[in-house]
């Protein structure tokens, strides 16, 4: 097997730095240091010193990583201890009045108590940053917000860099992109414009940026990622009418306006280009396929420097030097020698973080891989290229380790592609209608109205991560993880039995992840150690990496749920990944089509949900929770990635009984848009987030949209440590009434509980049990 290509690129101080860039860097550490320490902080098992001393040494290494490499703009203010969204909510003092907040700087009680909520207090919004699977902090606003400088971190970041000898350029999330992806707090008029406030936040920014000055910046990169957008001519004006109010504050700054995950609208790119006071313009030319013929055909201005993403910031696959090297001398030729940066596509919070540290990946595999630390060597060594220095053994290393992967026999299985193949042409449904199906499920299930369920997965206890870990380092035998796991689904079936849930589940105790676990068991997927990415807050998750095609070489739940099955007479639900999610959550192949590799895994999944039905199992759950979220940005786009994804959906389960209940969950985004293509992919039963995004999946449901298949729209946030009263849930359970015929309706959290304790587990479902139960009690009284 051949060896992975290796980095032995670096920075003299002698050595003047090419022109090079990193839109932004991973911020959890290459050993998840900061999830620890914030984790063990939150537990109050240490202090806020300890947090901020790991916070820091964290960002010193990556500034001295930048640096080493010899990256000439090295970003800044790209940390953050929960998310970058919400550090501009504390910068600009946007703190909704619930918090308490009386003025000056904000402190960590109240920046984790909007991220997180507290005993008395819900969270703000969590939702899906544009197509990723990050999720950001959304920001409430109304009329009567006042905007204040409140939080000094990008200065104090600045300044903290600088100590170390690193003159770095301080990241701010762009005024424009902040109030497009804020939303009108709770009272406010739905209707009310966010871009109203932009006078009242550019107030903010002029004093950040008269900071950033005072203490010596010569760049500042602003990130306005909604420019990729469909934006309509009145949002645009807002980023011309913003940089214009902007300009002489940032006079004597050079001005970076950064773009990524899409192509730049021709009408936008027109918009950017023309902005005042701005010196340079960050395009994402790995998703922005089009973007290279958009500037060709439409120019590039003279004044301006062009920041080429052709460093992909979203997958771990090894840039291809050579085509990269050729776009970027076909934008030399168009913007000029002295005007082209090499950058990321996007911030490589993305991606994993450093592929030093996989130490059991094999070495064939290892070699086609770049993690974050790899991607900055790669942008150096195309500045070195392009500026006439071109390393020939570390380009020639690379050559080599893309054709391995082309030619390798493990990346193609043609039985596989061939079933996949003949996909295409066909329509995959059940052969009757969802109303013919519950009515089926109902005789056969018995189930109350509201019937209650839950998610999936119960709370994931030390003691039983330290099984699966003994399981898997040989140091206890297969029998003795039987066992340990058996006792665990018994006494998750136990509880729901005592607290009266409907329809149960196992727990998924011997999973560590929804998409992992199914991915170690699927040919076609690699795996690594420390390959962690943030998703939220301290949560972190590790997408298995589909290098080749995807097939099932045999039964991967079965066992478990026949056996949870086995402990109770109500029905057990059996708990799978659909193919759209294990697509969605993976580092996914770039060498085919994406929708050819979920047809891939739809087939897989297939088959398990056929041998669960023979297995006696009445009751199956194919999760899409991040079906929305791979929704292109682009208009143009979506009808097609929706038709293939409903379709590799119905793939599933198109081969089962009537009797036989599919049920699909959903996790927090924004559905209402695609409400059409939910109710396409013909599940008898939907469980989706709800309580944290103020119920706005009801609206669509009260404009009359109808919706004849159960429905389960979450009654509380697990993502929150509070438990809700049982009054609470009776009152979210009346508003879902009000829209939602009662024979549809099912009550379940909005989504599992792994990653909650049963100390606030016990008390949520015996709130949300006993709300159903009074809710029936009062329908039977009425009728």
């Amino acid at each position: 097997m051949r060896k992975p290509y290796t980095f032995s690129l670096s920075c003299s101080s002698s050595e003047e730095k090419m022109a090079s860039h990193i839109v932004g860097y991973p911020r959890m550490g290459p050993k998840r240091e900061l999830k620890f320490a914030l984790e063990s902080f939150w537990d109050g098992k240490s202090g806020i010193e300890d947090l901020q001393k790991v916070a820091a040494n964290l960002r010193s290494s990556i500034w001295k990583q930048m640096t080493d490499a010899c990256i000439k703009y090295i970003p800044s203010n790209t940390f953050s201890y929960y998310d970058q969204v919400l550090d501009t909510t504390a910068m600009l003092g946007a703190v909704p009045p619930r918090y308490g907040w009386s003025g000056g700087e904000i402190g960590f009680d109240i920046y984790f108590s909007m991220a997180r909520g507290n005993a008395t207090l819900p969270a703000m919004e969590m939702t899906k940053w544009f197509d990723t699977n990050y999720h950001f902090i959304v920001p409430e606003l109304g009329p009567d917000m006042k905007f204040s400088y409140a939080s000094h971190k990008a200065v104090t970041e600045y300044k903290e860099a600088k100590a170390l000898g690193v003159d770095t350029v301080p990241v701010l999330v762009g005024p424009v992109s902040y109030l497009l992806m804020s939303k009108p707090a709770k009272g406010v008029e739905k209707s009310f414009s966010t871009l109203s406030l932009l006078s009242g936040i550019l107030t903010v920014y002029k004093e950040v940026v008269a900071e950033l000055k005072a203490a010596g910046a010569s760049w500042i990169q602003f990130d306005e990622p909604t420019l990729v957008l469909d934006l309509d001519a009145h949002k645009l004006e807002a980023f011309t009418h913003a940089y214009s109010e902007l300009e002489s504050s940032l006079s004597g700054l050079n001005v970076l306006i950064e773009t990524y995950f899409a192509d730049v609208p021709a009408e936008a790119y027109k918009t950017v280009t023309g902005l005042k006071g701005v010196t340079a313009i960050g395009l994402d030319l790995v998703r922005g396929t089009q973007t290279v013929d958009l500037i060709k055909s439409a120019g590039f201005p003279s004044d301006k420097f062009l920041f080429a993403g052709v460093v992909d910031g979203r997958n771990i696959w090894a840039n291809d030097l050579a085509a990269s090297l050729g776009t970027l001398q076909a934008l030399e030729a168009i913007v000029g020698k002295d005007k082209l940066v090499v950058s990321t596509s996007c911030s490589l919070l993305h991606t994993a973080v450093d592929l030093v540290n996989e130490t059991k990946l094999d070495s064939e595999i290892k070699s086609w891989l770049a993690f974050a630390a790899q991607k900055i060597l790669e942008v150096n060594a195309l500045a070195k290229a392009l500026s006439g220095q071109k390393d020939e053994a570390f380009f020639s290393a690379n050559a080599a380790a893309q054709a391995s992967r082309k030619s390798s026999p493990r990346v193609n299985n043609e039985a596989v592609q061939k079933a996949a193949a003949a996909l295409k042409g066909s329509d995959h449904r059940r052969a009757t209608t969802v109303s013919a199906r519950l009515d089926a499920q109902q005789k056969k299930l018995n189930l109350p109205i509201l019937p209650t369920t839950t998610i999936g997965s119960f709370p994931q206890t030390m003691d039983l991560r330290r099984v699966r870990r003994e399981y898997k380092a040989n140091k206890i035998s297969e029998e003795e993880y039987v066992k340990a796991i058996k006792e665990e689904i018994s006494s998750v079936v136990k509880l729901q039995e005592e607290l009266d849930i409907d329809v149960l589940v196992h727990g998924e105790p011997e999973r560590n992840d929804m998409v992992e676990y199914f991915g170690e068991q699927l040919q076609g997927f690699a795996f690594t150690v420390n390959g962690w990415v943030q998703s939220y807050g301290s949560r972190c998750v590790k997408p298995p990496i589909i290098y080749g095609d995807v097939s099932r070489p045999k039964a991967m739940t079965v066992f478990w749920s026949a056996m949870a099955q086995s402990m109770t007479s109500r029905p057990m639900k059996g708990m799978l990944t659909g193919p759209v999610t294990i697509l969605n959550w993976s580092f996914v192949r770039n060498d085919q089509p994406r929708f050819e590799t979920c047809y891939q895994i739809a087939l897989a999944i297939k088959d398990e949900v056929e041998d669960l039905e023979a297995a006696g199992i009445q009751v199956i759950q194919i999760d899409e929770a991040a079906l929305r979220e791979g929704l292109p940005l682009r208009k143009s786009e979506q009808s097609f990635y929706l038709e293939w994804a409903v379709h590799s959906f119905r793939i599933t389960n198109c081969g089962v009984q009537d009797t036989t209940q599919i049920h699909t969950h959903m996790c927090y985004s924004n559905f209402n848009d695609i409400i059409h293509s939910i109710i396409d992919m013909d599940a008898d039963v939907i469980t989706i987030e709800n309580s944290r995004s103020d119920e706005k999946l009801l609206s669509v449901f009260r404009e009359g949209v109808k919706y004849g298949a159960g429905i389960g729209p979450g009654v509380y946030d697990i993502h929150s440590p509070r438990i809700p009263s049982t009054e609470e849930i009776a009152d979210r359970i009346n508003k879902m009434l009000a829209v939602l015929e009662t024979n549809i309706l099912w009550v379940n959290p909005d989504c599992g509980l792994k990653t909650r304790k049963y100390a606030e587990v016990k008390p949520a479902l015996t709130a949300m049990v006993e709300a159903a139960k009074l809710l029936r009690t009062q329908l039977a009284s009425a009728k």
